[in-house]
Formats: structure tokens, sequence, C-alpha cells
């Protein structure tokens, strides 16, 4: 029998015994996933205390904690030391972001494209490679892990991004969220925990969660994630990685300094954490700052994998990515590698070398700056934020909200007036945050005469 009354006594979740069945805990944690998924048990909702909640239902402690971790796993639910147990923001609606459902019509502030306006210098390369001889050699299964010359030309353009490395520590890939996978995969397990930024990338939230992997949030300021509440976080928790986009997060935008960079390096070394760095878009940025970014990779060459796609800085209908990993990931990587997808095309490989090789690709880069620079000077026209911490020259910004809103209302009133965009809680790790945000994209539209249509649309909305 229980040992307290809880006839008058407020629990924010109150399960039917009767409905228990063996293994219990399993049972608890499909009672919990239902009610979180059919809305009785709101994000943020704080669940009652794990003995608390074994004492209503007069089971043991443990089971609960099971049921509950369980649910973690799921990333139903998110637990913060001294706090309690919260259901996690999303919870129930997946995050990830695509075009998928989006209506013709619609001006797209959600997907952040690549300036597609610069693909015609693509097509270039495109008849040049089926032009050439020998091109029956780029379709077969021959080297999973990229042709060498196509690896070279990779290395060729990650060393002005600061990466050093030789062909057997490099694989290319469909794109970075097949390198993302690729590298969970290979270097982590269900139940690892990746501390990662308040606000982190929607399809790496989407990618852990079906993963089983949990994400920590770590707090930031204007030069991102806070070394001190990174060492915090692996102190109170067993953490085996983190995830950075240290040259413009998406979503916040936020170039990473060197200074911060080192900081954080050193946490890393001092805990033994797996790096996943998500640098896609460096080349995009090489220049434009006071000091270029040192990737975190030549810090900790041993630690750290670096993924570097071309879907941004060159062509987003390409997917692919290189992967710099350190010789004792090898093995690991490579395996992965060819469970997920065997091999990534050679034919996409080879344009996008084409234009590496041909100096094809800085002119893409060229190009798309000063489409950046009119978009996010046309941007700052409607809502100027002077202290805005973002790269000037991001493809997204991050747009402050004045007052709270319903977040899934508000996009869909929007979308309703012909604008697709995203609040922040699509891209927030943990229970919640004081301020609230749009990720407006700037580089979907197919012009600024549509951007700002979309941005007075998005102004007489605010």
């Amino acid at each position: 029998m229980p040992i307290n009354s809880f006839v008058d006594y407020p629990m924010s979740w109150r399960p039917e015994r009767r409905e228990l069945e063996r293994p219990v805990y399993l049972s608890l944690a499909r009672m919990l996933e239902r009610d979180i998924t059919e809305g009785f048990l709101p994000p943020g909702t704080k669940l009652p205390p794990q003995r608390e909640l074994a004492d209503f239902l007069d089971i043991n402690f443990t089971t609960v904690t099971r049921a509950y971790k369980t649910c973690e796993l799921k990333g139903l639910l998110h637990a913060v030391t001294g706090s309690g147990t919260f259901v996690s923001t999303n919870a129930v609606r997946s995050v990830t972001i695509s075009r998928d459902r989006v209506p013709v019509e619609c001006i797209d502030f959600g997907l952040v494209a690549s300036f597609e306006q610069s693909n015609f210098m693509v097509t270039e390369a495109v008849r040049k490679v089926s032009a050439r001889a020998g091109l029956e050699q780029f379709l077969n299964y021959d080297n999973p892990d990229g042709i060498p010359h196509q690896k070279e030309a990779a290395l060729r353009w990650m060393r002005p991004l600061g990466i050093t490395a030789n062909a057997d520590q490099v694989a290319i890939v469909s794109g970075a969220q097949n390198a993302l996978t690729v590298t969970l995969l290979a270097l982590f397990e269900p139940g690892s925990r990746i501390a990662v930024d308040e606000h982190t990338y929607s399809n790496f939230i989407e990618l852990a969660k079906s993963l089983r992997i949990k994400l920590i949030p770590v707090p930031g300021d204007r030069s991102g994630m806070l070394p001190e509440e990174l060492e915090a976080c692996c102190r109170s928790t067993d953490v085996q990685g983190i995830f950075l986009m240290p040259s413009c997060c998406n979503p916040t935008a936020i170039f990473m300094p060197n200074e911060r960079r080192r900081e954080l390096a050193s946490v890393i070394a001092r805990h033994d954490l797996i790096v996943i760095e998500d640098d896609i878009h460096a080349a995009l940025l090489q220049g434009t700052t006071a000091e270029d970014g040192l990737p975190v990779r030549e810090m900790l060459p041993e630690r750290t994998v670096y993924i570097c796609s071309t879907t941004k800085s060159i062509c987003s209908g390409i997917r692919l990515a290189y992967i710099v990993f350190d010789d004792t990931m090898r093995e690991r990587m490579l395996r992965s590698i060819y469970h997920v997808n065997v091999k990534t095309s050679s034919l996409d490989a080879e344009i996008v070398s084409e234009l590496i090789v041909s100096g094809r690709a800085d002119d893409i880069v060229a190009y798309k700056k000063s489409l950046a620079k009119s978009a996010n000077d046309l941007f700052a026209e409607y809502f100027p934020q002077p202290d805005d911490p973002g790269h000037p020259l991001s493809f997204f910004r991050w747009l402050r909200l004045p007052k709270p809103v319903h977040a899934s209302r508000f996009e869909s009133d929007l979308l309703a007036r012909g604008v697709r965009v995203f609040h922040s809680d699509r891209f927030l790790v943990g229970t919640g945050s004081r301020e609230q945000h749009l990720r407006v994209a700037l580089s979907s539209t197919g012009s600024l005469d549509e951007l700002r249509r979309g941005l007075e649309i998005l102004r007489s909305s605010l």
C-alpha cells in the first residue's frame, strides 16, 4: 500500500495502476508515451518525482526510474539536475526540416537552401564531366570512401579552411546529414549522451532521437557554448561527445571566436569527448570576419570528426560532404559508410571535384557571398538588430520575437498568409527558453523581390 494519501495531492501525472502489466517498467513507459503523444502531458510538463510516483503506484522506485529512462532515450523526456524530469519540447512532432508538403505558392523562409541562382555555373561542370572519356569509372561500386583523386580535391578544398590531413583520413559521403548519420552510428551507441547548444540544428535533434542518443543542452552566450557550462555538464552527467557548428551555428548564426574554441577544446580534452564538428558554412565565410575560424579538428585531431559539406557552398542538389577523421576511427567510420549507403555517387563527387580543381567552385562561393550580403542588407532594413551576434553573411537570421507566442499557431497563421518560417522551439533541446525567436532563411527565395515581399508579410504579422 502507498505510504502517503494522494487523494487531494496535486500531481501532474496520475497513471492508472490497474493498467500496469509485466514487465511493469515497460508498461509504465508505454502509458507515459501514450499520454505525451495524445496531448495529456504537454511539452514542458514537470513529471512527478520518481519516488513520489512509485509511492503513488505502490511499485518499486527503480521501476519508475527505468520507465523514465526508457522514455528519455526516445527523446520524450528531459532531466534537469536539481530540478526534475520534464516532457521535452519536441517530444511529439517531428522537427526535421525539408520542403515536404510546402505549398508551391509559399515564400519559403523555413528551409535554408543555398542561393540556387548560382547553379548555372554547376551545369557547365556537369556537361564537361559527361563528355569526358572514361565516364563509366564513376558508375560502379568501387572505392566506397571516394576515388583517390576526388579525395585529393577534397583536401585541396579544405586546406584554406585550416584542415591538414592525408587521403586515408578522408571519406566522401552524401551530404552533411549522411555524414552525421555515419558518425553517430560509427562512434556512439543508443543511450550515449552528446552535449549540444540549447538551440541546435533541428535535423540533428531528429537524428539523435531516431538513434536513441540523448542530447544534453549546454547554455551559451553571444560567442557560443560556454566552456564553464560544458565543464559543469561533464561533471554532473556522463557525456561521451559534443556537437558543434562553430563557423555559423544553425539556427542562431553565431560565429564562435577562436579564443572560445580553444577554451572549449581544453574542456573537451579534459573529459575525453568525441567532437562532431559540422563546418558546413566555413567555405562561405573565409575572409569575412576579423579572424578566420580555427577548426576544432586542428586542436584535437585525435578526437574530432570534421564534416565539410559542399551542399551550401557549391550546390545543394549534389549531395556531397567530406568527412575527416583520425586513424583510430578509420575502420569504424568506413564500416558505417558501407552499412549506411554502400558508397556515394562517384559521378556527383567528380562534378564537385571538377569545380574545385578548375577554380569554378571559388567563383560560386564569391557569387553566393554577394547574394548573401544583399539578402542580409535587405533583412536589416525590415528588422534592424544592432546587437545581433550572428555572422553578417549567414544564410539565415535569428529574429527575436517581441512577445511570447504560441509556436505552432504562429507558424500556421503565417503559412496561411503565404510565408513559411520556423519558431525557435523547433531547434530547442531541453525544457524551454525565456526568449523566443524565429529562424528566417534568406537563401531560399528566387529573387530579392520575392524576399522583400516575404519580409513585408512577416513584419506586418509581428
